[in-house]
This record gives structure tokens, sequence and C-alpha cells, in this order.
């Protein structure tokens, strides 16, 4: 049964300059269940257009008759999360010089040719093998208490998980296939937070990694496990 209220991701929210941002879009559909939630992802989702929620025992997001979502409720994340502070994320991203493939130059999360970006320019931690940024997420981005919407949260847990996922390797075109996420704590606009993620294996092309939002102090607000496919 199609619910009534369709799933539309406004432009500003892209990814490659035509679609949507893979976490975003992933935030949004994880508003379909109660809690932790882990959606895979079938194909890219376009911008400004209605997507159909189909309610079954798979939660299904359809653009038109083609499946670009499936979601379903996880079990909580356990992750090791690595530390790291303020001050060394800060340096880190100073490195930060984006996928070197233009599509992604304006993605909202991570783009670096875009001025209104979220700011999340995770690169490597020296010695470790680990990348982080800091984020300060704008106001716009929250509710009228300040708290962060989740599917911002999803977003800046995203994009980092590509360039841990190659640390050490050339970065490869990829896609995200699927994302799990707990947001445990509230992420508030306007503070500065870190966004750690790190390589866990992989398997082909097929390569799996995590990331997390921490506080200044290091305490962890979210985490999320992606699984991310290279294209070649």
């Amino acid at each position: 049964m199609a619910d009534a209220q369709p799933i539309v991701i406004d432009r500003r929210f892209n990814g490659p300059d035509d679609a949507a941002n893979g976490g975003h879009l992933c935030g949004v559909c994880a508003r379909l269940v109660e809690g932790p939630g882990e959606v895979s992802l079938r194909r890219a989702a376009p911008l400004d257009t209605p997507l159909v929620v189909e309610r079954g025992p798979v939660i299904r997001v359809l653009d038109g008759e083609a499946v670009v979502a499936e979601v379903r409720p996880s079990e909580p994340l356990a992750l090791a999360v690595p530390r790291v502070r303020p001050a060394e994320a800060r340096a880190a991203a100073e490195s930060y010089r984006g996928s070197g493939f233009a599509v992604f130059d304006r993605c909202y999360v991570c783009g670096p040719r875009r001025e209104d970006a979220l700011g999340v320019f995770a690169a490597r931690v020296p010695d470790r093998e680990v990348v982080a940024s800091p984020w300060t997420p704008p106001a716009w981005t929250a509710d009228r208490g300040g708290t962060v919407a989740d599917e911002h949260v999803w977003a800046a847990l995203d994009c980092p998980t590509y360039f841990a996922a190659h640390i050490g390797r050339r970065n490869a075109m990829c896609v995200l296939a699927r994302m799990s996420t707990e947001v445990r704590g509230k992420v508030g606009a306007e503070t500065e937070h870190v966004v750690v993620a790190w390589p866990l294996e992989v398997d082909g092309r097929k390569r799996h990694a995590a990331s997390a939002v921490l506080t200044a102090e290091g305490d962890v607000l979210a985490v999320a496990r992606v699984l991310l496919v290279d294209l070649a």
C-alpha cells in the first residue's frame, strides 16, 4: 500500500550534480521506521521529484516503478569509535582536496566548490587509519530547539566514509549501497563537533566503513556503518 505522503529531496541536497546525496536520502527514508534504521539504495534518487512510499514487510521507496531504496529497522551498532580531538580534526581538514571527481565538487556536504556546503571535509589524520573533519552545523539544519535534523546527521556521516574506505588507495568512483545509522544524542547547531570515519574491511569492489559524530569532548552522538561499491 502506498503512503499518502511522497518523499521529495530538494535540489539543494544533492550529492552528485543531478541526484540526491546518498546519506541525506537514507536519513529521510529512515524516518519511516522507529529507532535505528538500515537503508539499502538500489539507484540514484532524482531531485525535486515525488518518490512513492510503499509499505510492506520491507518498506520500499519508488521512482515510478523503479525501486530507489529499501528501508528496515536495524539493531544498535556496536562499533569501537576512534577519538579525534577538534584540533586534530581541523589540522586534517586543511589537507582536504575533495574526491577528485568533478561530479561531486558541489555535493552539499563535502563539495569543495560549494559555498554553502555543510563543511564536512574529512581527510586523513597523520599516522592513523582514520579521517576526520570539524563540523559546525549551520542553523538552517536544525529545528527551533537547535537540534540538527537526522537527515543532515546521516549526510555528515556518509561522505567521510568514502575517504576512509580509500585510505592508502587511489580514489575510485563508487556508490553508497547500504547505510545503517544510530543517532544516540542531540547534535546541536552552531556548535563545533568532530566527524570521524575509518575503514572496516574490503571484499573485492565492496568496501565497508564506519563513521561517527562526536562532541568536542569526545562523546559519541551518532554512529554509522556503510557499504560502498566501487564502480571500476
